[in-house]
């Protein structure tokens, strides 16, 4: 059965004139004739609502393979690096939070010095993180009242008055911010490129923010060397990603929702997918594959034995990040 489809102008400059940029499937990836972003026009309802991770998309990552990844101690590595230097204690909330892994790995290594909080509109992964002591507040992130109990109600359309509502409480860990407390960062871990309005979310990063607030933001980087190399043959453009940013699109976004650019960073490479799709020719890789192979490469990453490879690896994604072709894109932006 087909599902509806959403037609959106580019969710960057608001234009609605592009070209064609990628068919793969039944995916029409478009790029911007005013301000160049690459994007899926149309786009189904399901992606667009946050429907699909809600159903479909959860037992991806629930399953165990994905889990025991990602709370593996290596996993986000990079991220909490980045986001000690430029942050190094406060309130923190995580859109697209998933399974919580990032936030507890931030508490685990630093216990004491930040107050956490997860949202998604994923309710069985937003379980899980409860149960590993994640403080979480499901549903729609523009739809929660974060001035109201520590940020922890929910409103209403933000285009009408919020009604007078009792106020929705974190479920799991900790979660005592102070009503009407603003937060000192908020992250989204390869979040934006599953949205069909990130605009919006940005916005509304911006209003719970602190004054100086910081807002990290991980996406493919569609200027990488896979995507040159591969192009839509790439595992990773697929109907999940609706937003393929560059770092010059993903800048534009971020100050026309009032943030200035603290910090580009090029991250990440895996010769693995660069292999395996490049030999694939372009075929869907299912969730468990891509499961098994996050897990397998995280396990590399643990071995002592495999310490001289992980030099080289490490050099040669210093190398491309040097020279903006790494696999992801991360912009840390402070709120004006």
């Amino acid at each position: 059965m087909s599902h509806p489809l959403l037609h959106r102008p580019c969710p960057v400059c608001d234009r609605e004139h592009f070209e064609p940029h990628w068919q793969k499937a039944d995916l029409h990836v478009v790029s911007c004739s005013a301000c160049g972003l690459v994007y899926v026009n149309p786009v189904p309802a399901s992606m667009a609502s946050g429907e699909f991770y809600d159903t479909e998309g959860a037992s991806y990552y629930l399953s165990p393979s994905k889990l025991e990844s990602d709370y593996a101690d290596v996993r986000f590595e990079r991220e909490l690096k980045l986001f000690r230097q430029f942050c190094p204690r406060g309130a923190v909330l995580d859109v697209g939070c998933g399974s919580g892994a990032f936030l507890f790995q931030l508490k685990k290594c630093w216990p004491g010095h930040y107050e956490i909080l997860g949202t998604d509109v994923s309710g069985a992964p937003l379980d899980y993180a409860a149960s590993r002591g994640v403080p979480v507040v499901r549903g729609d992130f523009l739809e929660q009242d974060f001035a109201a109990s520590g940020g922890m109600g929910k409103t209403s359309s933000p285009l009408q008055e919020p009604p007078p509502h009792p106020a929705l409480s974190p479920v799991g860990g900790e979660g005592n911010r102070k009503a009407g407390e603003g937060f000192d960062a908020i992250a989204f871990w390869a979040t934006l490129e599953h949205l069909a309005e990130p605009k919006r979310f940005l916005e509304k990063a911006h209003s719970i923010l602190k004054p100086g607030g910081l807002c990290f933001v991980l996406v493919p980087n569609v200027r990488s060397l896979v995507v040159r190399l591969l192009g839509a043959k790439y595992r990773y453009v697929y109907a999940q990603h609706l937003n393929y940013f560059s770092a010059d699109t993903l800048t534009r976004l971020a100050a026309a929702c009032r943030f200035d650019t603290a910090a580009i960073r090029f991250t990440h490479f895996n010769p693995v997918v660069i292999w395996q799709d490049w030999r694939g020719g372009g075929r869907e890789v299912s969730n468990q594959e891509r499961g098994e192979l996050l897990k397998r490469t995280t396990a590399y990453k643990q071995k002592a034995w495999l310490k001289p490879v992980k030099w080289l690896y490490a050099a040669a994604e210093k190398s491309l990040g040097a020279l903006g072709l790494a696999d992801n894109l991360v912009l840390v932006l402070r709120k004006k």
